[in-house]
């Protein structure tokens, strides 16, 4: 992306608390200009005192890629006042992946096969430009709109690093442990690979409700991704084919240079075949056998964390000095 001149932040006005993490709050941000609803991130300034280079990393890859794939969130504008700092993004109304496949009336194998064809597409963009997102899971998969067209889009780059010729590996441990590659946890040096890892944790999560690794504990999961104690229960598994099987096999595959590129997983017959894989139901002329309601149940099984609705915070309107921040951490103008 070329640079151009900086200019003064637009004005926004806040608009429906959308979510919370540990270190921010997301609320729509309407420009008052144009009407254009974004999804503004407003992070604290005092959460984040000493991890100010997460903001920093997140701007600089999203100003790498954004715009350059339909299928990954775009960056707008940043900007801060006193307390909190703003990054606006591109609103996905859709809601998260898992979310949008509970409200569907179906869901099958080659549904699933569609997602994560999508999903490999962006990623092959993503690591193409020297990029590892590193934390690629269900929550930060939304779905572009509500309308049953919606694509596909990958968010949250927080936690994503650029590799190149002076750093081929990255270390230290990051990411949500369920979709966390054993690499990571033996902090034997990690890459893209890590990625290829997360995208098979959740194919299998879509394809028959639960992560590959789910134990009672979360220590006990961890000892499992860490020796790849990986099952396919021929129970669960009946219902998707063999090839689907295979594909996810060939992601988890625990040693990394064995683990597909995103662009030779997209050559894999799952997603590259003209004639879809599926289980046919034979009781309804051997269409693609319906996996949503056997997935509903296993993720009814799952806990699910309530969202609370935030607290008051100040309005993300822009003014004179509200780049201090981004200034002294050298971010580059929108």
């Amino acid at each position: 992306m070329q640079d151009h001149e900086p200019r003064q932040p637009v004005k926004y006005e806040t608009g429906r608390f959308l979510g919370h993490g540990t270190y921010a709050t997301v609320k729509e941000a309407i420009d008052v200009e144009t009407g254009e609803v974004y999804a503004c991130k407003i992070i604290n300034k005092e959460l984040i005192k000493g991890r100010e280079y997460l903001v920093v990393n997140e701007i600089a890859i999203l100003n790498r890629l954004s715009r350059g794939h339909p299928n990954i969130v775009t960056l707008h504008d940043y900007f801060e006042t006193q307390h909190n700092l703003y990054l606006c993004f591109t609103l996905c109304t859709g809601g998260p992946l898992l979310d949008r496949i509970c409200l569907r009336e179906e869901f099958n194998e080659v549904d699933a096969a569609g997602i994560v064809r999508t999903t490999f597409g962006a990623l092959k963009y993503i690591h193409g430009a020297g990029i590892v997102h590193r934390d690629l899971k269900p929550e930060n998969l939304l779905f572009s709109t509500d309308g049953a067209d919606a694509e596909i889009m990958i968010a949250d780059f927080g936690l994503s690093s650029v590799l190149d010729e002076k750093l081929s590996l990255l270390t230290g441990i990051c990411g949500t442990p369920s979709y966390m590659a054993p690499e990571i946890f033996h902090l034997e040096g990690h890459g893209k690979p890590v990625d290829i890892w997360a995208m098979g944790v959740i194919a299998y999560y879509m394809l028959v409700g639960r992560t590959p690794f789910d134990r009672s504990t979360s220590q006990a999961e961890r000892r499992a991704i860490m020796a790849g104690d990986l099952e396919f229960d021929p129970r669960e598994w009946a219902c998707v084919s063999v090839v689907a099987q295979e594909f996810v096999c060939a992601c988890l595959t625990m040693d990394p240079a064995g683990r597909p590129t995103a662009e030779v997983a997209l050559d894999h017959p799952w997603l590259a075949s003209t004639t879809p894989h599926f289980v046919p139901d034979m009781l309804f002329d051997g269409r693609p056998l319906n996996l949503l309601p056997h997935l509903k149940r296993r993720f009814d099984e799952k806990s699910k964390m309530n969202l609370d609705r935030g607290q008051n915070s100040e309005p993300p309107t822009s003014g004179s000095g509200t780049r201090r921040f981004f200034q002294q951490w050298s971010c580059p103008a929108t």
